[in-house]
């Protein structure tokens, strides 16, 4: 983090925030500590920067909105991250889950559809002194082959199924949380690429925006 992020007023808040997430059954160190160290409000906009650190989704403009922090937490838990993996995140968003991902792994390596929505992301990770981080504007159902494998996928909108292209690009051992199900209500999944395949297993309900490309709905 720069050393102007590091100066900004807003520490109690993200501590406030973390004992939170804490009472709310968050047990993981790492992930908690990503939430202490990462300026949530340089990934909002200024119309709504004062409830930056308040549980609770956002909007970001263009129909779009940042997740509430548990939900992000929750996930992030269920990836198990141990700092040195390549990860792939698919909806950019604000780019504060990129943030807390490029805390919690090695690289980050993330895909949004949004070319305003990715702009003002890479500009808030540049705020943030974030450098491990490479975005693609791009079809996020496709995922990124260049890289590929992957050793964990996180995917920040909800879709009707695993699209292909992703579980391709799941290394063997490899973790994938997706939220699967109609437009408006879906299952947070867990998915496990083992040696006898592909394996799922639910977290909880969520609610996010749809998954939209070729292997998830229609714009």
């Amino acid at each position: 983090m720069t050393e102007g992020a590091s100066r900004d007023t807003y520490g109690g808040y993200r501590a406030r925030l973390v004992e939170q997430l804490r009472a709310q059954g968050i047990r993981d160190l790492a992930v908690l500590r990503a939430f202490a160290a990462t300026p949530r409000h340089l990934f909002v906009p200024e119309a709504v920067r004062h409830r930056a650190y308040e549980d609770a989704a956002l909007p970001i403009g263009v129909g779009q909105t940042i997740s509430q922090p548990f939900t992000q937490a929750r996930y992030l838990e269920a990836l198990g991250l141990s700092g040195r993996e390549r990860v792939l995140e698919i909806g950019t968003g604000s780019g504060y889950q990129t943030a807390l991902l490029a805390a919690l792994a090695d690289q980050v390596f993330t895909i949004e559809r949004m070319r305003p929505l990715a702009e003002a992301a890479q500009a808030a990770l540049r705020a943030a002194g974030i450098t491990n981080v490479s975005v693609l504007v791009g079809d996020g159902t496709l995922g990124w082959s260049a890289y590929a494998p992957y050793h964990a996928i996180l995917v920040a909108a909800g879709g009707p199924e695993i699209p292909p292209p992703l579980a391709e690009q799941l290394a063997s051992g490899g973790r994938m949380v997706i939220p699967l199900g109609a437009k408006g209500a879906q299952t947070l999944t867990l998915v496990r690429r083992t040696a006898e395949g592909i394996r799922t297993s639910p977290i909880g309900e969520a609610r996010f925006v749809p998954l939209v490309g070729e292997h998830g709905f229609d714009a």
